[in-house]
């Protein structure tokens, strides 16, 4: 069961890890270091360390009833997400969701993200 986490903030190595178990779910050490390994030169025992880490911070569960151990992400994408928008609204705009979206609206907005945006504006209004 995912517990809420909400004060504990992923560092940036820990999201990677995080956004590869989102992506292909439960996965052992093996599996997650040939993922990062796509992208960056990580080591396998620094990729262990992490998740053990992690494991300690409540940000991933281990299934240790195999030889190698299962992890998985404790808490959704989204709930992680919300989490961290949360944090950096009172840390990086006084609270202010609306200065949020003004400034990632101002930073280079693709015509179909501002039709999404615009969609969800209108769901939110009904």
């Amino acid at each position: 069961m995912a517990r809420d986490n909400s004060s504990i903030k992923p560092t940036e190595a820990e999201l990677t890890l995080l956004n590869i178990l989102w992506k292909i779910g439960p996965a052992t050490v093996r599996q997650i270091h040939e993922s990062v390994s796509e992208t960056q030169k990580t080591g396998y025992t620094t990729v262990l360390k992490i998740l053990q880490i992690m494991h300690e911070k409540s940000l991933v569960i281990r299934d240790e009833s195999n030889r190698a151990h299962v992890y998985a992400a404790a808490n959704s994408e989204m709930q992680t997400q919300s989490s961290l928008i949360k944090d950096l609204i009172g840390k990086a705009f006084g609270g202010s969701t609306s200065k949020l979206v003004m400034r990632a609206l101002g930073d280079s907005t693709s015509k179909q993200e501002i039709e999404d945006i615009r969609q969800l504006l209108d769901t939110l209004e009904k």
